[in-house]
Formats: C-alpha cells, structure tokens, sequence
C-alpha cells in the first residue's frame, strides 16, 4: 500500500463523523476534495473503506480495520512529536486524559495547577462511565485514565493516588439526620438511589452489602452523580456518593451525611494505564506531578 498522511488523516475525519460534509468543514476542504482524497486511499489499499445505506454512510470492514490502525499511527505520530520537543524541555506537549464521573470534580483543579507549571501543554479531558473507561483502556485511546478500582480483565498498570470515601447522604429534613451510629439493618429499610449498572460507585455498594448479608433496597436508577444529588434533594431516597462531590452542597446545608456503622467506605481512586505503554512526556510529567508534590498544591484549590 502506497498512501500518505493526509489521505489518512482525511479518512480519520470521515471515520469520526460518519460524513463528508463534516468532514470537510472539520479540515477546511471542499467535499470533492475529501471524497478523492477517500477514492486515492480506497484505490491504495485495494479496498472500499465506506459504503452508502440509504442517506448514511458506514464504514466497511475494512475500513473498520483502517479506522483502528489510523488512531494508533496519529497517537504514534503525537507521542513522536512529543518525544522530540521534551529534548528542548517541556515548553510543549498534549494530555488527553479520560476520567470517572466522580473523579471530575477533582480533574480540573488538577489540570488547572499542571497547567500553572506547564503552561505549554495542551490540555484534553473527557468525563466518561465505567463501561467506556474500560473501552478506552482496551483500545489504548488516552494517555492516562484516572478512576476507581481498575478493572482486572484487562492487562493495566494502575497507582493509587488518593483516597475516595463514600458516604451516605440525606435530605436535610429525612428522619435520620443527626442520629448517632446508625445500624445497617435500620439503612437497608430505606430506598436507595442508584447510579446505573456498571458504575464504580454502585458495585461498591453492592458489595459492601452482600459482605453484609443485606438485601440493598433499590429505587430509582439515574444516570450521573448531579441527578442524583438533586433527586435525593426532592426526597426521592438516599444514596452513597463520593464525599468529594458534595463540598458545596455540605457547606450550603442542601444534604447532609449520615453516620452509619461501615461508613464511609474508603476506597480509592487510580492512575491507570495499559502495561507496557510508553508515556508521553507530558504524560510522564502529569504522572509525576500527581504523585509528588502535585496534590498538596491541588488541594489548596477551593
């Protein structure tokens, strides 16, 4: 096969949005322009990458194939880049980052302090469910990904860089506020609000209470940690959350914890990544920065 970076680079485009027009807008190009650059690389490999069903165009096997080898050649091309311009110092770079829904509350204090002390990188962050950090660490698509208890099908590296403790919370005026001590029993009489299945959250829970031979009282299943802080507000059950997504709702008096026997559950949040991947240098830096002197600083950020 004979085929250049551009007409890759094209056919990434199209891949992404499923769509020459957009694709075309996205690169400032003609649509003729795109579709040769796509009928050249389709002549190159000897193979058509697309085909038309009705309005919509989808990718065929092939160019489901191509699709897979063309991310990895750009992240291979970015890390070059990377590779080159960490000989001058780290005045440049990218981190692309994917993290839990919980840990978000914490990734853009995070970024924010890296940024202060390598104004140079480029910064991208994506906020993503269970299920999809695990994809995303299957098909090697981030640099780093930052998340609860990893998951132990998939061959990772992992650190843990701090603490996650999950608590219970309440409506301000729900009968067990302010009692000492809670029993277990007693909580698993009330209705819980859960995240959807798969989250990191949730399968705690779960398991905190099979360890416990109690039957979890499931109510309303809401996809995110807001909806459920605003149902549990609207009196609609409790719920565990992470303590570090409630520090403003704690300050304002729109929950409240409960002291409940077991609680909070202290777990963990990680750094992750694929074993054997090689960092980026901004990546490295960021894994450094997290683990040294970094979270000290992050913390001082309100």
């Amino acid at each position: 096969m004979n085929f250049t970076i551009r007409q890759l680079k094209v056919f990434e485009a199209v891949a992404n949005h499923l769509s020459f027009t957009r694709a075309a807008d996205e690169l400032y190009l003609s649509q003729p322009a795109v579709s040769m650059q796509i009928k050249q690389l389709e002549e190159s490999v000897g193979l058509p990458l697309f085909e038309k069903l009705g309005k919509k165009i989808h990718l065929t096997a092939a160019g489901r194939e191509l699709h897979t080898y063309g991310k990895a050649i750009f992240r291979q091309l970015d890390e070059m880049e990377e590779v080159m311009e960490a000989q001058k110092g780290l005045s440049r770079g990218r981190l692309d980052i994917a993290v839990a829904s919980t840990v978000n509350y914490f990734a853009p204090r995070a970024l924010g302090a890296f940024s202060r002390r390598y104004p140079g990188v480029r910064l991208s962050l994506s906020v993503n469910n269970r299920k999809e950090l695990m994809r995303m660490l299957d098909q090697n698509e981030k640099d780093l990904v930052l998340m609860g208890q990893p998951p132990e099908a998939l061959d990772l590296e992992y650190e843990e860089f701090m603490d996650n403790p999950l608590v219970v919370i309440a409506p301000p005026d729900h009968p067990l506020v302010g009692e000492k001590h809670i029993a277990l029993q007693k909580l698993a009489e009330e209705t819980f609000l859960m995240r959807e299945a798969g989250s990191g959250t949730r399968l705690a829970l779960e398991r905190f209470f099979q360890e416990q031979a109690l039957e979890l009282n499931c109510g309303m299943e809401l996809n995110g940690g807001e909806a459920i802080k605003q149902a549990v507000r609207a009196g609609l059950g409790l719920a565990v959350v992470s303590a570090h997504t409630i520090e403003l709702e704690l300050e304002t008096g729109r929950l409240v914890t409960l002291d409940v026997e077991g609680f909070p559950l202290l777990k963990k949040w990680f750094m992750v990544h694929r074993r054997g991947k090689r960092l980026s240098p901004s990546a490295q830096a960021f894994h450094d920065f997290l683990l040294g002197d970094g979270l000290a600083e992050i913390q001082k950020i309100r």
